[in-house]
């Protein structure tokens, strides 16, 4: 009779994992400013903390559309 109230306090006790998405941050020198990028380690960014970059978004274009007079 208490089947299903048992399914459901079993599926809270076995731990949650939950995976938060890190924004990528820039990596900065002791001093705060800003790190550049070492052109020689082509697998790895040192511009950016992690070493990924992020995808560049794409930009909308705007239509150019005639007036009609």
């Amino acid at each position: 009779m208490w089947n299903w109230l048992e399914k459901i306090v079993r599926a809270y006790e076995k731990p949650l994992v939950l995976t938060k998405e890190v924004k990528p941050k820039r990596a900065r020198t002791k001093r705060g400013r800003y790190k550049g990028d070492d052109k020689s380690t082509a697998d790895y960014n040192e511009a950016w903390a992690g070493g990924k970059a992020p995808k560049r978004k794409s930009k909308k274009r705007k239509l150019n559309r005639k007036r009609k007079k």
